[in-house]
């Protein structure tokens, strides 16, 4: 089907502001032009309290914000946001973190990973362990929490890439024990030749050549992209996962390689819900407040999360 109205809408918009090609931009410029989106975002609801942190130590610290429901949470969520692993920040993604803790009742941790280029692969993703394992030892401590709280990943696009690395990595190394991950039309691949990565017709936001830009900065050895932590379709054994939440968009170059991860997922038999939206392209869950299939989206998240918790 084609694009809905408003994201076609918004599509428009976009195309028309844009006057250079992201070739053309170096990855500061890119950041302050993401950043100017946040105003489009509103305000989130409120919440319980929030707690600035930052995690790691020396020239591999980072920010983290952990954000609390009103009441005791039910679980608490690991998010690492998109932006191609070069761009994005906690302060893009607090509105919609804000509307995940009040609808699943969990707190949610925003993860301040470090960005490419200056930090290439694989520092995402050890930022995300160290923030894992964070949640793990000292979350439930304060959250105030009387039980261990089940831990949940989750991510869009690069970040569900780093969700889903972190999730087979806890796995590995047996621990913690991660009780579900929501991937949202998440990077599992840097094979570019895919139907979705070859037809412009879907890709009205993120192009095929935009990936290639944001895969030279975060991982320039094209050779090094087959390792499983950079593309975790490529992992030999998916078994013993945790129950999945994926979900794409119908537009978008990295729908086709989201969509083969969870036939993998099911292929291993880790239970896996898995949905693609019609007429929304790439980063619309991001959109809060703007696009109405975010508020969708929202929603099936929250109902995934009940039914985890519930089992």
């Amino acid at each position: 089907m084609p694009l809905d109205n408003a994201s076609a809408e918004l599509a428009a918009l976009f195309a028309k502001a844009r006057t250079r090609q992201l070739s053309e931009m170096t990855a500061v410029e890119v950041r302050e032009g993401a950043s100017k989106l946040r105003s489009m975002y509103g305000q989130g609801p409120e919440i319980g309290d929030v707690h600035a942190l930052v995690l790691g130590t020396g020239n591999a610290a980072f920010e983290a914000r952990l954000l609390v429901p009103q009441v005791e949470p039910k679980a608490l969520i690991v998010y690492f946001h998109g932006g191609g692993w070069v761009t994005g920040h906690i302060d893009d993604f607090d509105v919609l973190a804000r509307k995940l803790v009040l609808r699943c009742c969990c707190a949610v941790l925003l993860v301040n990973y470090r960005l490419a280029p200056e930090h290439p692969f694989p520092a995402a993703i050890d930022d995300a362990m160290t923030a894992l394992q964070w949640a793990a030892r000292e979350g439930r401590e304060l959250l105030g929490a009387s039980t261990m709280l089940p831990l949940i990943v989750a991510g869009d696009s690069a970040g569900g890439n780093i969700a889903t690395v972190v999730a087979r990595k806890a796995r590995d190394q047996g621990k913690p024990e991660i009780a579900a991950q929501v991937l949202l039309y998440p990077v599992t691949d840097a094979n570019f030749e895919r139907p979705s990565y070859l037809d412009p017709q879907l890709q009205p936001l993120l192009t095929g050549e935009m990936m290639r830009w944001y895969w030279h900065h975060y991982l320039p050895d094209a050779a090094q992209r087959q390792h499983p932590d950079a593309s975790p379709l490529l992992a030999k054994d998916l078994r013993g996962l945790p129950a999945t939440l994926l979900i794409t968009a119908e537009y978008d170059p990295l729908r086709d390689e989201g969509e083969t991860y969870a036939a993998r997922l099911v292929a291993a038999g880790v239970p896996t819900a898995f949905e693609r939206y019609a007429g929304q392209f790439h980063g619309f869950v991001s959109f809060v407040n703007v696009l109405p299939a975010s508020t969708v989206a929202i929603e099936h998240i929250g109902r995934f999360v009940d039914d985890r918790l519930a089992d």
